[in-house]
């Protein structure tokens, strides 16, 4: 039986339901996680609601924007009844293991059950120090929080598996960072947040393992419950779930820039955008992140090092998969449980690899790509650093007639023996064909300068520029003249040497 409590919330003369929370993970998964309440804030303040977030999740927004919602949002006051707690993970940190990192400045609420019947986790995110915060203070700052608001929900836009951000609350304490930031907390919603690093940590404890990786099956892969061999067939669904993941992540220019194995989720989601970017100029080598200086994440290695990421995930159901193919009772076959775990492993990059040609095949409109046209077209763009979102669009300009977009962006005599090719690979006539493309090619992306500018006004007080990109960015296809200055590439300052930061 579920354990469901309900959070009751003082609407101007009313009392309503705001949120009915279940503990599933609290209540199953004793040993991993810690009790938690959040840290008091002094005077906290809803700052953003997710309107469409919260219809679709059943909630009232209206009720979000009060300031009993916003005791509840920045983990000054826990749901009444119910049990928050800080999750306990390990991670691979940029190849590094870490036996106990945890939710250091995080908290979850419990588990909503959305109008559909889909499960989500309720999180807090900046609510204070816990077990886990190894020195950190357990807070964050406006800027990294809504920067997290705006790239999680253009990631979703865009039709990518996605945490989403349901709020972001002041504080009304400020932070030291640089300089002194004023705090905030994000709600984050997600379909749950069981990492690569919940599996590590769990293998170690030992007794924990078997219960974590039914829970997350029947969570997740409901259809492998029962099944012979269902942590073997586990496995392979998250390799082809990442695998498809990544390479919607190459399609559009996303850097994610801390691919740790505590940042790999278990759903298949995206998680923790922290100092995560889009590409403008095209280089396969791009990193942003001021913490990788040796490019582990860069954008051309996301694939290997998810890959990386799931040869520890598959160390951690070793135990279970050699108990389900044989041998001892106790202990099973460890050999044929690895052999079994390699072979599923050895198909990732091939799963990423098909499905990214898919993706690009139809950013350019052929259907088959006998002439290594993809590839030809990325070495111009490296060569003569093209905007990579806005040379897809520029392409179905130039279908169309308009060729100075794409001048605009690769000289014309560096370009035009690929396009003589790219034309007669079409796979439809060229009107059609760049509307196919513009629906697959976004026009808007968070821009890092565009970024930049909306977090900076914001963390000064004035929220106006946030919510005027995030207006554009939640509608990346839908060109619109008077919005021109959101599609333009980045000024030069914001080209090399740009970096982004993790905000702890």
């Amino acid at each position: 039986m579920t354990d469901a409590v309900s959070l009751d919330c003082m609407t101007s003369s009313t009392t309503s339901t705001l949120f009915t929370l279940e503990n599933t993970y609290a209540r199953d998964l004793e040993g991993m996680y810690v009790p938690f309440t959040g840290t008091h804030a002094s005077n906290p303040e809803v700052l953003v609601v997710n309107t469409a977030l919260a219809t679709e999740l059943g909630l009232d927004a209206d009720a979000l924007h009060t300031p009993e919602a916003a005791e509840i949002l920045s983990g000054s006051v826990p749901p009444v009844g119910a049990t928050t707690i800080a999750m306990a993970y390990a991670g691979h940190q940029f190849g590094g293991y870490q036996p106990l990192l945890g939710d250091g400045r995080a908290m979850l609420l419990g588990e909503l059950i959305d109008p559909a019947g889909q499960r989500r986790d309720l999180h807090l995110k900046g609510s204070g120090r816990t077990r886990f915060s190894r020195g950190g203070d357990g807070r964050a700052a406006v800027g990294p929080m809504l920067r997290e608001y705006l790239i999680s929900e253009a990631m979703h836009a865009l039709g990518i598996p996605t945490t989403r951000a349901l709020a972001v609350t002041a504080t009304g304490d400020d932070v030291p960072r640089d300089e002194m930031e004023p705090g905030a907390v994000l709600a984050r919603v997600a379909s749950s947040h069981i990492r690569v690093g919940t599996f590590e940590f769990a293998l170690r404890q030992g007794d924990p393992l078997q219960p974590l990786a039914d829970y997350t099956i029947a969570r997740h892969y409901p259809e492998l419950v029962g099944a012979e061999d269902s942590y073997l067939r586990f496995f392979e669904a998250v390799v082809d779930r990442q695998a498809s993941l990544v390479a919607q992540w190459m399609a559009v220019g996303f850097i994610h820039g801390v691919l740790n194995t505590d940042n790999t989720t278990i759903s298949g989601e995206t998680i923790d955008y922290g100092p995560c970017a889009f590409m403008d100029a095209y280089d396969p080598a791009t990193v942003f992140s001021s913490i990788d200086v040796q490019g582990r994440y860069a954008y051309t290695n996301q694939p290997p090092v998810i890959g990386w990421n799931l040869a520890r995930f598959a160390e951690s159901l070793i135990p279970l998969v050699a108990k389900q193919i044989g041998g001892d009772p106790e202990t099973g076959d460890a050999d044929a449980a690895i052999t079994a775990l390699t072979d599923i492993l050895s198909t990732f990059l091939d799963r990423h690899d098909a499905r990214l040609v898919q993706h690009f095949r139809a950013k350019i409109g052929i259907a088959v790509d006998e002439d290594s046209l993809v590839d030809d077209l990325q070495a111009v763009m490296r060569e003569h650093r093209a905007d990579f979102t806005g040379t897809f669009r520029a392409l179905a300009e130039e279908l169309r007639g308009n060729p100075r977009p794409l001048d605009d962006l690769i000289p014309r005599d560096a370009i035009a023996p690929w396009l003589s090719r790219w034309r007669g690979a079409l796979a439809d006539t060229e009107s059609a064909t760049a509307d196919a493309m513009d629906r697959v090619n976004p026009i808007y992306i968070p821009r890092n300068h565009l970024v930049d500018i909306a977090l900076r006004a914001a963390t000064a007080g004035d929220i106006e520029k946030f919510q005027m990109l995030l207006s554009v960015i939640t509608r990346p296809f839908d060109a619109d003249p008077a919005l021109g200055a959101y599609a333009q590439p980045a000024p030069d300052e914001f080209g090399e040497g740009f970096q982004t930061f993790c905000g702890t």
